[in-house]
């Protein structure tokens, strides 16, 4: 049996400090905005190479919070992929603000810079590229259409804590970086939270007020702010596990290697790596035409995979009156051809082997 997820190799490895410092914040008896969180930030801040990291409540608070900061609202249209979860389209909805879709790049399932171009209005405000399965999307066009049409460039970074992109970390990309720690995420914690990290003075400013209800001192609210803090107890577990990403991220690397070397001669599209990016495999995604047999067939060898997305964004129910007119068509082939693999920091060789052996066996 391979998992498509475990978390109790990384879990091991950490467990004695996490332990040790989860049990120190409950002595202190100090569970919110304590010492952790700040220290988390200040130490994400320089993993990230940027002035400012803010903890917040999840990943999607992170793009909410961002987008708001960067003052995107009502009547604003906000360019994003189709070919992702759906809490980036609905962080565009609640702030207001109308998603507009451009098809995805079929190479690497990213945002297409050249399909985003073609659907910039005058009424965009920002761009949400998303650094999918752990690659950075390829960001130089992004930030120059940016630059060309006075908008803002704010990256869903939740499945690429680690990626770097031209030795530059994606949440040193743009105005902003939004990242999960949901567990399964390479740096994941031990429930949710979520981080925005940033260059910008005035949008850091503008996130730590509207996490914390619109207040910058207590019982003073300058604006209708959330309640959305990254906890004491997640802090200090985060602390720890970013102290090892690299190392965690290397295991899913060498992973992946494996996967690439040996499905690549079964014909199987693996992923492409964009020159200058630095993968991290958030998850492990190959495309074939026989997606659905393999996946059944790996299941009763009891061998996980998954489908990320099965259905895009622009077809799904909650939404599909506005985009149902619309058709990507890169979209719509990756969603029924993709299939994620198991990926798992501390997976071994055998394991990767073990998958590649079964994916061999049903082909």
């Amino acid at each position: 049996m391979v998992p498509l997820f475990d978390p109790h190799p990384q879990h091991a490895r950490v467990r004695t400090e996490v332990v040790q410092a989860v049990n120190e914040v409950l002595d202190s008896g100090q569970f919110i905005m304590g010492p952790n969180v700040q220290n988390f930030e200040d130490e994400a801040a320089v993993y990230h190479g940027v002035k400012h990291a803010i903890g917040v409540a999840s990943g999607t608070d992170a793009l909410l919070l961002a987008l708001l900061a960067a003052g995107v609202g009502e009547g604003d249209e906000v360019i994003t992929s189709p070919f992702t979860f759906i809490a980036t389209l609905e962080a565009i909805y609640q702030c207001g603000a109308t998603a507009v879709f451009a098809d995805i790049d079929p190479a690497t399932m990213n945002l297409d810079p050249d399909a985003t171009a073609s659907v910039v209005t005058e009424r965009t405000r920002a761009v949400l590229p998303v650094h999918l399965f752990g690659q950075a999307a390829d960001m130089k066009p992004f930030l120059e259409l940016g630059q060309k049409h006075n908008l803002r460039v704010i990256g869903d970074c939740a499945q690429a804590f680690g990626a770097r992109y031209h030795g530059t970390s994606v949440g040193a990309l743009g105005d902003a970086g939004c990242f999960s720690f949901f567990p399964t995420k390479n740096l994941g914690g031990y429930g949710d939270g979520g981080l925005i990290t940033t260059d910008s003075d005035e949008l850091a400013d503008a996130v730590r007020v509207l996490r914390n209800h619109g207040s910058r001192t207590r019982y003073y609210h300058d604006v209708v702010g959330y309640n959305s803090r990254l906890d004491e107890v997640q802090a200090a577990a985060l602390r720890i596990k970013l102290r090892h990403l690299e190392e965690f991220n290397e295991s899913r690397r060498a992973v992946a290697a494996i996967y690439d070397q040996e499905l690549s001669k079964l014909g199987i599209r693996t992923p492409k790596i964009l020159d200058g990016c630095h993968h991290v495999y958030g998850q492990y995604t190959i495309l074939l035409s026989e997606r659905d047999r393999l996946r059944d067939a790996l299941q009763q060898r009891d061998i996980g995979s998954a489908i990320y997305y099965p259905v895009p964004l622009h077809r799904q129910s909650v939404c599909r009156d506005t985009f149902q007119e619309l058709s990507f068509p890169v979209c719509e082939q990756v969603a029924e051809e993709c299939l994620s693999l198991p990926m798992f920091p501390g997976m071994t060789e055998a394991q990767a082997r073990e998958v590649v052996a079964a994916v061999a066996e049903v082909l």
